[in-house]
């Protein structure tokens, strides 16, 4: 368990900071995925059927760390399988897509946009959203992450199909991304009224996956829509994208997101000299060789030198693993993130950070 304890709620400490006022310690967030299964004790599987069980994970996982946000959020495919693709679930691993919900374009007359409120897991998720919201909503930011218009097109027709579409058929790329966006649009609407924000995962919008002449045409268009909805709801955002994104951190910023989150393949000091005026910036610690297979030392100093990267940020720097955690990342290394949160403490400066690295706290 955790060594340090904090002085702030992370919602004590999330009001502060916005209103630039002094803070017990930087914002950090470890980013759990079903890892949550595994602190609470249930079987990854259970979410699919279980709405308590799935809010009763997300409590667990903030009374244990004490991160400052609360996520719902349990795999990438749940308005595309509301939308009629079919998934593997595993016992306990995370939900994949077996098929996508159509075949050939031609199919696209089949498509509905969702109900929240009826298809798929969407309901299990929501009434989670409320609990969630109504159990710990004082003490922690509580959120939704979304899977977003672009990436959720790609699970309707499978991703070679999409690819291949993107160059030979854009014109039904754009009904797909259209479709998908009232069904994003349907969702959020939904987890807004249970009083939760939201955040937006993109994975599909890497640079590493599209050309940023591609993201620009068929994925930013879409985005913005969503964000721009979002917000007319008096609601802020974050996005997730994977991979390498330096190409489209502008273009981010310019639809007008509030704040991104980066993979660690992303460079952090980069990213801040790049959009940091505009756009909070929160990473990126190897989830897997460091957070999953490192020790607590590598994940301290790991943690400390993104901390020396992304402190200066204008808009704000929260640390996070740079993706989901691994299921199986170790409980010991989550606490050494946060404890690392709590040892560097507030006001931060270089010399701070220097001497903190000059010693070893785990030996």
């Amino acid at each position: 368990m955790s060594m340090l304890k904090d002085q702030m709620t992370p919602m004590e400490r999330a009001v502060a900071l916005s209103k630039g006022e002094e803070v017990d310690r930087i914002q950090c967030n470890p980013n759990l995925s079903n890892g949550i299964a595994r602190v609470l004790g249930c079987k990854i599987s259970e979410f699919n059927h279980s709405s308590r069980v799935l809010a009763d994970a997300v409590i667990a996982t903030h009374k244990r760390f004490g991160g400052d946000g609360a996520k719902v959020f349990t795999d990438l495919f749940l308005i595309s399988e509301a939308m009629g693709a079919k998934m593997k679930c595993p016992e306990d691993g995370t939900v994949d897509l077996l098929e996508p919900a159509i075949k050939d374009i031609k199919e696209i007359k089949n498509l509905e946009p969702i109900n929240p409120y009826k298809d798929g897991r969407l309901p299990i998720h929501i009434e989670a959203m409320k609990y969630v919201k109504e159990e710990i909503g004082k003490e922690v930011p509580c959120t939704a992450l979304l899977v977003g218009p672009f990436t959720s097109a790609f699970f309707l027709i499978g991703v070679k199909e999409m690819s291949k579409m993107m160059i030979k058929d854009p014109e039904s790329v754009h009904k797909l991304c259209k479709i998908s966006l009232e069904s994003c649009i349907r969702f959020a609407d939904a987890a807004i009224s249970k009083g939760v924000g939201i955040s937006i995962a993109e994975p599909m919008s890497s640079c590493t996956v599209v050309s940023p002449k591609h993201f620009r045409k068929f994925s930013a268009p879409y985005i913005k829509r969503f964000i721009d909805f979002i917000k007319s709801k008096g609601v802020g955002t974050s996005i997730h994208i994977c991979g390498k994104t330096d190409t489209i951190w502008n273009d981010l910023a310019e639809i007008g997101i509030g704040a991104v989150s980066i993979d660690n393949v992303a460079n952090l000091k980069k990213c801040v000299e790049t959009v940091g005026d505009k756009m909070k910036i929160m990473g990126n610690v190897d989830p897997s060789s460091v957070m999953y297979a490192g020790t607590r030392e590598e994940v301290r100093k790991a943690t400390i030198e993104c901390v020396k990267d992304g402190y200066k940020c204008k808009k704000g720097y929260g640390i996070m693993s740079g993706c989901g955690l691994p299921v199986e990342t170790p409980m010991e290394n989550i606490d050494a993130m946060l404890d690392t949160a709590r040892e560097i403490g507030w006001p931060i400066t270089d010399e701070k950070l220097d001497r903190l690295l000059s010693i070893n706290l785990y030996k």
